[in-house]
């Protein structure tokens, strides 16, 4: 068992513990955090299968379609995680929040891994499968914002960019996995075994992991909110509302411009590339991989410069400015694609921006918090905009191509999208709560 103390309220900014203490904070916190997205990913990777088992239809684009909707329900409970578990995290702690947002992944990953086939229980499967994203979109909801404050906390001001990267590392692990995942059972299983009972593999797996992430979480403890910030802390969120409504605004539309092309190009791209481009499906899946691959060897390199930099925010706006004009030349070289090629290196350039700039974006919104609302902040701003523009990304996406029959439709939503988000950095106000 190991002490580590977090800035909040009264304490001091920053944190000289041990390196070996502060690395297992961050493996704890960040991580972990991967483990539980992980099982939260899959479900966009596998979603063809899940659509075809649990969601069947004479049209597959149809079943495909119910699928990404479910795939989205999880992440409209993602509001009401954060709002309720960023609130208990500022004025109880970082690490009792976390722990309990463990418990409710397990369960939810628990209904996707056993749920029977539409063809067994009829119209209960699809409520199951509902019942259990609502429960991960719960539990994530709050997850992330809880453990990014945590993480920014836990460490000297000096390495906030580097130590607040490895949350966005996580994910990208989180990713790949599911993606290698994806790419290992279609290349060893046959179609029919894969559509059958395959694609229960990852969430079986994901559930294994379970005991780990609540074993690594139980052994962080941090200390007990001040007396004066917990008194402050009792109702972050209309503190929130009266006080920082408009950095949490413009916080969301910022990080809109990551989350759309993410759930919209690299999470997609399995079921885009063999329901639409009618590509083979290894291509798809290896595109997610590398991206994946991206996001885990990008940030903690772009987390090193940005402590380095006296400003956080020039280095946003170059990562959001390119992905806004890269969005539509990649779709346009992804839908006249014949081969592997062009569709990873279309992926490659959206991934590589979005990797360089999300922990700059993260750490703006963090800095301009202060401590007795900042976990509630982070959480509530980040899911809100994933609720609103990532988990309806799929849907939307696949509604405009069934509508229009055109590939390229898809980039008249990012592209957009993208550009927003670069506006909403410029209008947002760099500044440094420490506490």
């Amino acid at each position: 068992m190991f002490t580590l103390r977090v800035a909040t309220g009264d304490q001091p900014p920053g944190n000289q513990e041990n390196p070996a203490e502060l690395f297992r904070a961050v493996v704890a916190a960040s991580l972990v955090t991967g483990l539980e997205m992980f099982d939260f990913t899959v479900f966009g990777f596998f979603a063809v299968m899940i659509g075809d088992h649990v969601f069947p239809a004479k049209d597959p684009m149809t079943s495909l379609l119910w699928a990404v909707g479910t795939f989205g329900v999880g992440f409209f409970m993602r509001p009401v995680g954060a709002m309720i578990i960023g609130a208990y995290a500022d004025r109880v702690g970082r690490r009792a929040a976390m722990t309990r947002t463990s418990w409710m992944m397990a369960l939810g990953t628990a209904a996707l891994a056993f749920c029977p086939s539409f063809a067994s229980i009829g119209v209960i499967a699809p409520l199951v499968v509902i019942a259990g994203r609502s429960l991960q979109g719960f539990a994530v909801g709050g997850d992330f914002g809880v453990a990014a404050t945590f993480v920014m906390e836990a460490g000297p001001a000096s390495r906030r960019g580097y130590l607040v990267s490895w949350q966005l590392v996580s994910q990208g692990a989180a990713a790949l996995l599911g993606a290698s995942l994806g790419v290992l059972l279609t290349s060893t299983m046959s179609r029919a075994a894969l559509a059958s009972w395959g694609w229960r593999i990852p969430f079986l797996i994901g559930l294994l992991i379970a005991p780990v992430v609540l074993y690594v979480r139980y052994r962080l403890r941090d200390d007990a909110i001040p007396t004066n910030t917990a008194r402050h802390a009792r109702t972050p969120l209309a503190e929130l509302r009266r006080e920082h409504g408009t950095t949490i605004l413009l916080a969301m539309l910022m990080m809109m411009g990551q989350t759309i092309p993410v759930y919209a190009i690299v999470y997609y791209m399995p079921s885009y590339a063999t329901r639409v481009m009618h590509l083979p499906a290894v291509i798809g899946y290896l595109s997610s991989a590398l991206s994946a691959l991206l996001l885990v060897v990008i940030p903690p390199l772009s987390g090193r410069l940005i402590d380095r930099l006296p400003r956080r925010k020039p280095l946003a706006l170059i990562a959001s400015g390119c992905t806004a004009s890269l969005v539509y030349p990649v779709f346009l070289m992804i839908t006249r694609a014949t081969s592997a090629l062009p569709v990873l290196f279309g992926v490659a350039l959206i991934s590589t921006m979005v990797a360089l700039g999300a922990g700059a974006v993260a750490l703006l919104v963090l800095e301009a918090l202060p401590a007795r609302v900042r976990a509630s902040g982070m959480a509530v701003s980040h899911a809100l905009h994933v609720a609103l523009f990532g988990g309806t990304a799929q849907f939307i996406v696949t509604g405009l191509i069934r509508w229009t029959g055109d590939p390229m439709s898809a980039a008249w939503y990012v592209m957009p999208a993208c550009a927003v988000s670069f506006c909403a950095l410029i209008l947002f106000k760099e500044q440094r709560f420490e506490t």
